[in-house]
């Protein structure tokens, strides 16, 4: 679809959906389009594309000046891919001894990656936090405890030299570094048998679509990762869902610059295996949403001008402030077909921001679009493929996927069953079963609400997790995931983000976690200042309690405003299980780790702050 100017636009299928509703009150969605065939497994995407498009450049990286790109080409990758698969086969790895990758996205943590698959070995990407930002590395020595990997691989052994030596009691597999500097690892470039092409082929073609492809972990919001099994059908089905969603992709490969880490589902399966499926390219954003690299992605952008960008709303509403400063930069971003953001996290103040931009940018709203799932769902079980009138939907069922809405609460609990869903979680019989009720739906743990009672395929808005919801002493509910947007976009632009406190308390609070370029800009004071002292500015705190006194003054009662806030001394802490890969907060876990800071906002202390009068 173009526009009169002749840009591209994204189309679109329509949103179809089936709905029944049984006597009890539970609610059942169906896509109203058919689950095409999917590819059998991840690697026959790669040899399709080796043979269709062999010098198309599936994976590109910075090169260490900075000057150039590093590109890999479908028939290049394959090649190597093939030729690490038969070092792996004789390496000690296997289906029960996963490849363990301890690296930032990288084109060789991508190859070792595919290799892997494609001879029914899984691969399992840790974050990058848990080797570089922990200082006990509890959760990594438990994750490899329980990989007990044949192979792990590292892109600098000197940088995680500390993890390396975390770990290195807990497994006995090899240890293969892209830079492997003094620590005795073994090159990559040395892991090469291309003497077992023959064994290669063999293993390849013994690939079922049930075979693990992945290990890929939860964040551990409730206790130590767990370990979600992702096999080849979960992979390539929900990748097939989108081509049906998303014709678009079948008439112009995709071209995305991206951060996302591949230790999480949102950059490992949605996007990675996008592009793999569409014969698509992946330029790595050595960027992220970061003050000292968030230049980088604008550099990056404006340089490749990809066709689609996605990202996580504190991505989003960096680029906000160089959209609006930098005219190559905004012309090379509104030029795409699409922007994707995370679900519900979208706070409507950055909506807004990138809807007028677009407007003023190119004289046409670029599509904004949004999905939802889970680790477990690989990751894709509904998709807003239709721009809609608010941030926060995540659209329908794919294809293939059903949604069983539960009453609980006074919300709808949504479960999910399809050929995307795990078959559970390695090594642990008893969580598996836990995760599942008695018709095999998926408990996801999440609540939605119908944007139209009357239509089901207006889609659904994300209504918070049902663990995270609590009660006031008053016995009134408070939803955290609708009172989080609000207050974000209540504070405009001082809040990164917030967390809600008041269970078992009389009113709500807010432990707010500042963005220090908003602070800085509603406070008066420049770089230069000590962000204590910018916190404590009159002018920030006036903002607030304004920002506070307009939630209240919205109405709706007690559990829709804050009766008082606070700024949270410390950023989220990743060791502590604070934020996810996705840089989303860990409600509970900050509750329970920040328990002075939560007494303190109901106390007579003079950092809080209270809704002006």
């Amino acid at each position: 679809m173009n526009d009169a100017d002749g840009a591209q636009r994204a189309s679109f299928a329509p949103p179809l959906v089936r709905a029944t509703a049984s006597a009890d009150g539970t609610i059942y969605l169906e896509s109203g389009h058919a689950l095409p065939e999917a590819a059998r497994a991840v690697g026959d995407w790669l040899v399709h594309w080796a043979a269709v498009a062999p010098g198309r450049t599936v994976y590109a990286e910075r090169t260490a000046d900075r000057n150039g790109w590093r590109r890999v080409g479908y028939a290049e990758a394959l090649a190597e891919v093939e030729a690490i698969a038969g070092w792996l086969l004789d390496s000690g790895a296997g289906p029960e001894r996963p490849v363990a990758i301890l690296s930032e996205n990288s084109i060789d943590a991508a190859l070792i990656g595919l290799a892997a698959m494609h001879v029914g070995i899984p691969a399992a990407t840790i974050s990058t936090a848990y080797s570089l930002l922990s200082s006990d590395h509890a959760k990594l020595k438990a994750m490899v405890g329980l990989l007990d990997p044949g192979v792990v691989f590292v892109s600098d052994a000197d940088a995680y030299a500390g993890a390396l030596a975390a770990v290195a009691p807990l497994h006995s597999g090899v240890v293969v570094a892209s830079r492997p500097g003094a620590t005795g690892a073994l090159p990559l470039s040395e892991a090469r048998a291309t003497d077992h092409a023959a064994d290669v082929a063999a293993a390849f073609a013994a690939l079922m679509p049930d075979t693990v492809a992945k290990l890929l972990f939860t964040s551990g919001s409730t206790g130590m990762p767990k370990a979600v099994m992702n096999t080849h059908r979960m992979l390539t089905t929900n990748q097939a869902g989108n081509q049906v969603l998303w014709p678009f992709l079948r008439d112009e490969p995709p071209v995305i610059v991206e951060w996302l880490p591949w230790s999480h589902t949102f950059g490992a399966n949605f996007t990675q295996n996008m592009i793999l499926a569409n014969g698509g390219s992946l330029y790595i954003d050595d960027g992220k949403p970061a003050p000292p690299l968030i230049g980088r992605t604008v550099e990056n952008v404006t340089e490749i001008r990809p066709t689609m960008l996605f990202n996580v709303p504190r991505g989003y509403d960096m680029l906000l402030e160089h959209l609006e400063t930098d005219a190559a930069f905004g012309q090379a971003f509104f030029d795409m077909r699409l922007i994707f953001y995370a679900g519900a996290a979208l706070p409507g103040t950055i909506w807004d921001r990138l809807i007028d931009l677009s407007r003023r940018t190119t004289g046409r709203v670029m599509p904004l679009v949004a999905a939802w799932g889970s680790t477990e769902t690989a990751p894709g079980a509904t998709s807003c493929h239709f721009q809609a009138e608010a941030p926060g939907n995540i659209g329908v069922p794919l294809p293939g996927v059903t949604l069983k809405l539960v009453p609980n609460m006074g919300k709808l609990e949504v479960r999910v069953k399809g050929p995307n869903i795990t078959p559970g979680y390695f090594r642990a019989p008893d969580k598996t079963a836990a995760a599942f009720d008695d018709e095999g739906f998926y408990m996801i743990g999440d609540a939605v609400r119908f944007a139209d009672p009357g239509d089901p395929s207006a889609g659904l808005f994300f209504d918070g997790r049902v663990s995270e919801d609590f009660k006031l002493t008053t016995g009134t509910w408070v939803s955290v995931g609708d009172l989080r947007i609000a207050g974000i976009d209540a504070l405009a632009p001082v809040a990164q983000d917030i967390v809600v406190t008041g269970h078992d308390r009389d009113a709500v609070g807010f432990l707010v976690f500042p963005s220090e370029p908003g602070c800085r800009r509603i406070a008066g004071l420049g770089a230069e200042a000590p962000l204590a002292e910018v916190l404590a500015a009159p002018a920030l705190r006036a903002h607030v309690a304004r920002g506070l006194a307009a939630l209240k003054a919205a109405g709706g009662g007690s559990s829709r405003f804050a009766a008082v806030a606070r700024f949270a001394p410390a950023p989220p802490n990743p060791d502590g299980g604070e934020i996810t890969d996705k840089g989303y907060l860990n409600q509970r876990q900050i509750l329970a780790n920040r328990a002075d800071e939560v007494a303190a906002l109901y106390a007579a202390d003079a950092a809080n702050i209270h809704p002006e009068d």
